[in-house]
């Protein structure tokens, strides 16, 4: 690990209510600890927070009295609502670390959480044996873990929802079953990528590409349409040969509330995301992570037939089901996608005649 490191971390928010989620956020990354094993790591941390369209929300936050030079951190206004990815991109320009990190506003940090980020960026090349090409990574990532919340608004880090497999745990923004195991055994291992909340990139690669797509990304309360990660590292991935490493020992936890349990949410949720994997397909990005994701899947078919209990076949039911809605959605972006083209199609026909 390098004696010292420039960090700036970059977290969006934009709904009032996420206030106490974000003041939370905030002081968890504040209390970062840097030392190992006597080993110090003098780390220059900056915090940037983009508040998007919502001006009661920044004067609320200013305040509070969390934020400012003296703290580290830096608040930047969006007068309009601009959305998740176009915000993070005003982020990565006002941001001044060496490395950026992003984060979100109903996210907590493990105290080790960056100490373990950056450990990736210098100890790349020796622990990702099968990528020894590397010096280091140019991106890196942890793991994300639920936090559930219960109706009381009482914060545990047990008791997940039966019903609900651990191979979806995606649809949450949470690491799931499957993801990475097959690639290592706990050490630093490269993957197309991780999660937006958990996800970190050198700043000189970041704006090289350009940032975030700003047409995919949540916007608002609306805007389902997701993976502009998934993309971003895609386009990595072509331009430098390398993906994301990824550092299990990286961890944060996501707050999920029971709203984000109801199997509503989940289905269009669901939906949304194969509708965004098919949006990916025609930008041309691989779908080699998604195949190995179906091979869970089948495994976890199989785990749950042989075990013959009833939580086991609640899981199964849900799980066909998701997988039905993340199809409905592939499928229904490819038929509107079909559709458009023929139309494009018909119009320079037109045009020529």
């Amino acid at each position: 690990m390098p004696a010292s490191a420039s960090v700036s971390v970059v977290i969006c928010t934009h709904r009032s209510e996420r206030f106490g989620d974000f003041l939370e956020a905030v002081e968890s990354l504040k209390a970062q600890s840097f030392t190992t094993c006597g080993d110090y790591v003098n780390l220059d941390l900056e915090i940037v927070v983009v508040v998007d369209g919502n001006r009661e929300l920044f004067e609320r936050i200013l305040k509070a009295g969390v934020v400012g030079q003296e703290q580290g951190v830096k608040t930047i206004l969006n007068e309009q609502n601009l959305g998740l990815s176009e915000s993070r991109n005003r982020g990565i320009k006002e941001a001044k670390g060496d490395v950026i990190a992003f984060f979100d506003d109903d996210a907590v940090a493990d105290k080790k959480w960056l100490r373990e980020l950056l450990r990736a960026y210098s100890e790349g090349e020796e622990e990702v044996g099968r990528v020894a090409k590397l010096s280091g990574a140019i991106a890196a990532g942890g793991k994300i873990l639920p936090m559930w919340i219960s109706n009381s608004n009482t914060k545990t880090k047990s008791g997940r929802p039966k019903f609900l497999p651990e191979e979806f745990y995606w649809l949450l923004g949470v690491t799931h079953k499957g993801f990475a195991e097959s690639e290592g055994s706990g050490g630093l291992v490269e993957v197309r990528n991780t999660f937006g909340s958990n996800l970190s990139f050198k700043a000189e690669v970041l704006r090289a590409l350009g940032g975030f797509r700003t047409e995919m990304g949540v916007k608002g309360r609306r805007g389902l349409l997701q993976g502009e990660e998934t993309e971003l590292c895609e386009r990595m991935r072509e331009r430098f040969g390398q993906g994301v490493v990824y550092n299990p020992a990286a961890v944060v936890y996501h707050k999920i509330y029971p709203e984000r349990l109801k199997l509503r949410f989940l289905l269009r949720r669901a939906f949304w995301q194969g509708y965004s994997k098919r949006m990916m397909k025609e930008a041309g990005s691989s779908v080699s992570e998604e195949e190995k994701f179906v091979r869970v899947l089948f495994g976890g078919v199989v785990e749950r037939l042989k075990a013959k209990s009833l939580v086991a076949f609640g899981q199964l039911a849900v799980l066909l089901l998701l997988t039905s809605a993340v199809g409905l959605g592939y499928f229904f972006k490819f038929f509107i996608g079909k559709k458009h083209h023929k139309k494009v199609k018909k119009h320079k026909k037109c045009v020529a005649d």
